[in-house]
């Protein structure tokens, strides 16, 4: 079988790693801690589950950062939000942190879906908070590249995400009937 880890030294990894595994899921859920504390101990839950037979990696909080995208990818694909007004995503107009949780619900629902460097990437810019440069010097390639996967990856991401958002079009159309329909019931 496996050999047992000293206490003292999950101890030590744990304390090391705890809070940036933390930030790291909770940018990804819209910082809903419930959801962040659950995915955060899932992720831990792998950890003491793996180690003891194959041994703590060498960078502990690398391998937890790559279960925890995983455990997150998991989760997204296994709940479906609920559809939300497009609105939400204009970080200006956010009145709380609720719109916030929601949309990175959404968010997430659609990242869990695209392969995995559009998600990667889009994750290093948007949730990481990195620039184009640093993108590109971590994946040792140009800036321009790193733009064209960008793009390519945010219109993957908006295909998946129409299906969750009302079309302005179709609520166009829906309040013209309304007021057509008002317009007609109407007596003088």
């Amino acid at each position: 079988m496996g050999s047992q880890i000293p206490e003292e030294a999950l101890v030590r990894i744990y304390r090391a790693t705890i809070r940036p595994l933390y930030a790291y899921i909770s940018r990804r859920v819209g910082g809903n801690a419930d959801l962040a504390e659950d995915l955060t101990q899932e992720t831990w839950m792998r950890a003491l589950g793996a180690w003891p037979s194959r041994g703590v990696p060498q960078e502990p909080l690398a391998w937890l950062t790559r279960v925890a995208r995983n455990t997150l990818v998991s989760h997204f694909r296994r709940v479906t939000p609920e559809p939300v007004d497009p609105a939400i995503f204009d970080l200006e107009a956010a009145t709380g942190p609720t719109q916030a949780t929601e949309a990175a619900a959404v968010v997430g629902w659609g990242i869990a879906r695209l392969r995995r460097g559009h998600a990667e990437v889009l994750e290093a810019y948007y949730f990481d908070g990195k620039s184009v440069k640093e993108i590109a010097r971590e994946c040792s390639t140009s800036e321009r590249a790193i733009e064209g996967r960008l793009r390519r990856a945010r219109a993957k991401l908006k295909k998946k995400l129409q299906k969750l958002l009302p079309s302005h079009a179709t609520r166009t159309a829906e309040s013209e009937r309304g007021m057509s329909h008002a317009s007609q019931t109407r007596t003088p």
